[in-house]
């Protein structure tokens, strides 16, 4: 894969209770300490709802039942290949959340995630959730 050809990313919109999972980084690793929902690259021939399954097993010790995608959004970070963002429901998992690689995690209602450093990525997706613009598309998982 060329450097500069996009790379596809895929997340959770993990929600509980009418809030969602949030996940801070680590200060070691890239983009530290800022907020992210779980999730991470799809591999060679891999699909995004199979990466994603993949994903949450490796970072939360879940098994995730993967929704239908409800965002998608293209972004480069400066000095990196660009980035194809797609977010996926999920309303349902077996297993006890564990987090595994995260600085920690937790649960917030959609109206104050602009109070946290999400990555830049997000932050389009984060004023759409907080804003309500996608209360129906939620609802309707």
């Amino acid at each position: 894969m060329r450097s500069d050809s996009p790379r596809t990313v895929v997340a959770a919109l993990i929600f509980q209770h009418n809030r969602l999972l949030i996940c801070q980084r680590r200060p070691s690793d890239a983009f530290p300490n800022q907020w992210e929902f779980p999730g991470g690259k799809v591999g060679p021939g891999e699909e995004p709802a199979a990466a994603l399954h993949r994903e949450l097993s490796e970072e939360l010790g879940i098994s995730a039942e993967i929704g239908r995608q409800i965002w998608r959004t293209d972004f480069q970070y400066p000095g990196r290949a660009p980035v194809h963002l797609l977010f996926f429901l999920v309303f349902n998992y077996k297993g006890t959340l564990e987090n595994r690689i995260f600085q920690q995690i937790c649960w917030e209602s959609p109206q104050h995630l602009p109070e946290y450093d999400f990555l830049a990525g997000d932050r389009s997706l984060i004023q759409a959730l907080a804003s309500g613009e996608l209360e129906a598309d939620l609802r309707s998982g």
